[in-house]
């Protein structure tokens, strides 16, 4: 066994819980966002169940109160954002992306948006567009945000809507810790450059160029805008 490797490991998996491993601050952290709705041993029940990661824990929270109805759904697969967990510095421009998926019943109305709904707002639109989905489709939709300029914990959060109509779906939050040293703005640049490097990939899907959750970044530096979604539809 190669401990230096089980040294690296064990230091990811602590920084993945932004940046403490101790219960009761996580416990305490989770309190504090939740608006003391949920006692001490509450919390730790949505923490241990979530791997004591803060943001899934808040997640698992507001899916477990949300009423249920038959209206357009949506759910939160997964943060693919790159480098998530870890620390951005203060003043600097990074992107979230997340992957969600239609899990109702019926097509997703024409015009929809991802928008901003309270919190801190560090992006700099209120909303993104999202096309419409068909039942069991997901698509990735990345904002692009900028981190204060003081140290911290930070968080916001999103939800799906409709033009002229009410939110729908899974609340998603953003909680962002900014310290000197953070490395979430490096990481994505370095992964900027290297998709810059690298020839295009094959895909049975018609060929996106703007595909990747960096292509924001990536084409700014070549000189062009590009839209901040993509879909996957079932094969």
């Amino acid at each position: 066994m190669d401990v230096d490797s089980d040294l690296d490991l064990n230091l990811l998996q602590q920084f993945s819980c932004l940046g403490t491993t101790d219960r009761d601050v996580l416990i305490s952290q989770l309190q504090k966002l939740l608006g003391n709705q949920l006692n001490p041993a509450g919390c730790a029940f949505f923490l241990d169940m979530n791997n004591w990661n803060l943001q899934a824990a808040v997640c698992s929270y507001f899916d477990f109160e949300a009423p249920k109805d038959c209206g357009p759904c949506m759910t939160l697969v997964r943060d693919v954002t790159i480098g998530e967990g870890e620390a951005v510095p203060p003043n600097t421009r990074f992107i979230k992306t997340w992957r969600i998926q239609n899990t109702g019943e019926t097509e997703w109305p024409p015009g929809c948006l991802l928008k901003f709904v309270g919190g801190d707002h560090l992006a700099h639109e209120d909303s993104v567009p999202v096309e419409s989905l068909r039942p069991g489709e997901t698509t990735d939709v990345s904002v692009e945000m900028g981190s204060p300029g003081k140290a911290g914990m930070y968080q916001g959060q999103w939800q799906m809507a409709a033009l002229g109509s009410q939110a729908f779906g899974e609340i998603i939050w953003v909680i962002v810790t900014v310290a000197e040293g953070g490395l979430l703005g490096v990481t994505q640049q370095m992964e900027a450059f290297h998709q810059l490097g690298s020839p295009p990939r094959s895909s049975p899907l018609p060929n996106n160029p703007f595909g990747s959750p960096l292509a924001k970044f990536i084409h700014e530096h070549r000189g062009h805008r590009a839209t901040m979604f993509i879909s996957t539809r079932p094969q």
